[in-house]
């Protein structure tokens, strides 16, 4: 099964089958860039930013690129509650929170009582 038909037979927002495993990759390496530099949106946006990357695992679109913005993303981490369900088991991702979460971000995790 192609990443496309993942997308579609899983019920996913056409502009995201049309942009495939390359949007997707997109997304994650924008999102991983954000953290990096301080992520400020709400909880709610890192919740969706999230999916993006559970929807790489689970269309099997892992490659040697995702690894590497992983170990990026988890260096940023920290934390252990967790912060979301976006995949099966417990992917890393899923815990923790940046350790230089600002803005909306940083309010929405302590209102959620999740730092």
């Amino acid at each position: 099964m192609t990443i496309h038909e993942y997308l579609r037979e899983n019920g996913y927002p056409e502009h995201v089958v049309k942009a495939g495993r390359e949007g997707l990759l997109h997304s994650y390496r924008e999102f991983v860039k954000q953290v990096e530099h301080g992520y400020k949106l709400g909880l709610e946006n890192y919740r969706n930013d999230l999916d993006a990357r559970a929807i790489l695992r689970l269309a099997d679109a892992e490659d040697a690129e995702v690894q590497e913005l992983d170990a990026r993303l988890e260096k940023m981490l920290t934390g252990e509650k967790r912060v979301w369900e976006s995949a099966p088991g417990d992917p890393f991702w899923d815990f923790g929170h940046p350790k230089n979460a600002s803005g909306d971000l940083l309010v929405d995790l302590k209102s959620e009582n999740l730092t």
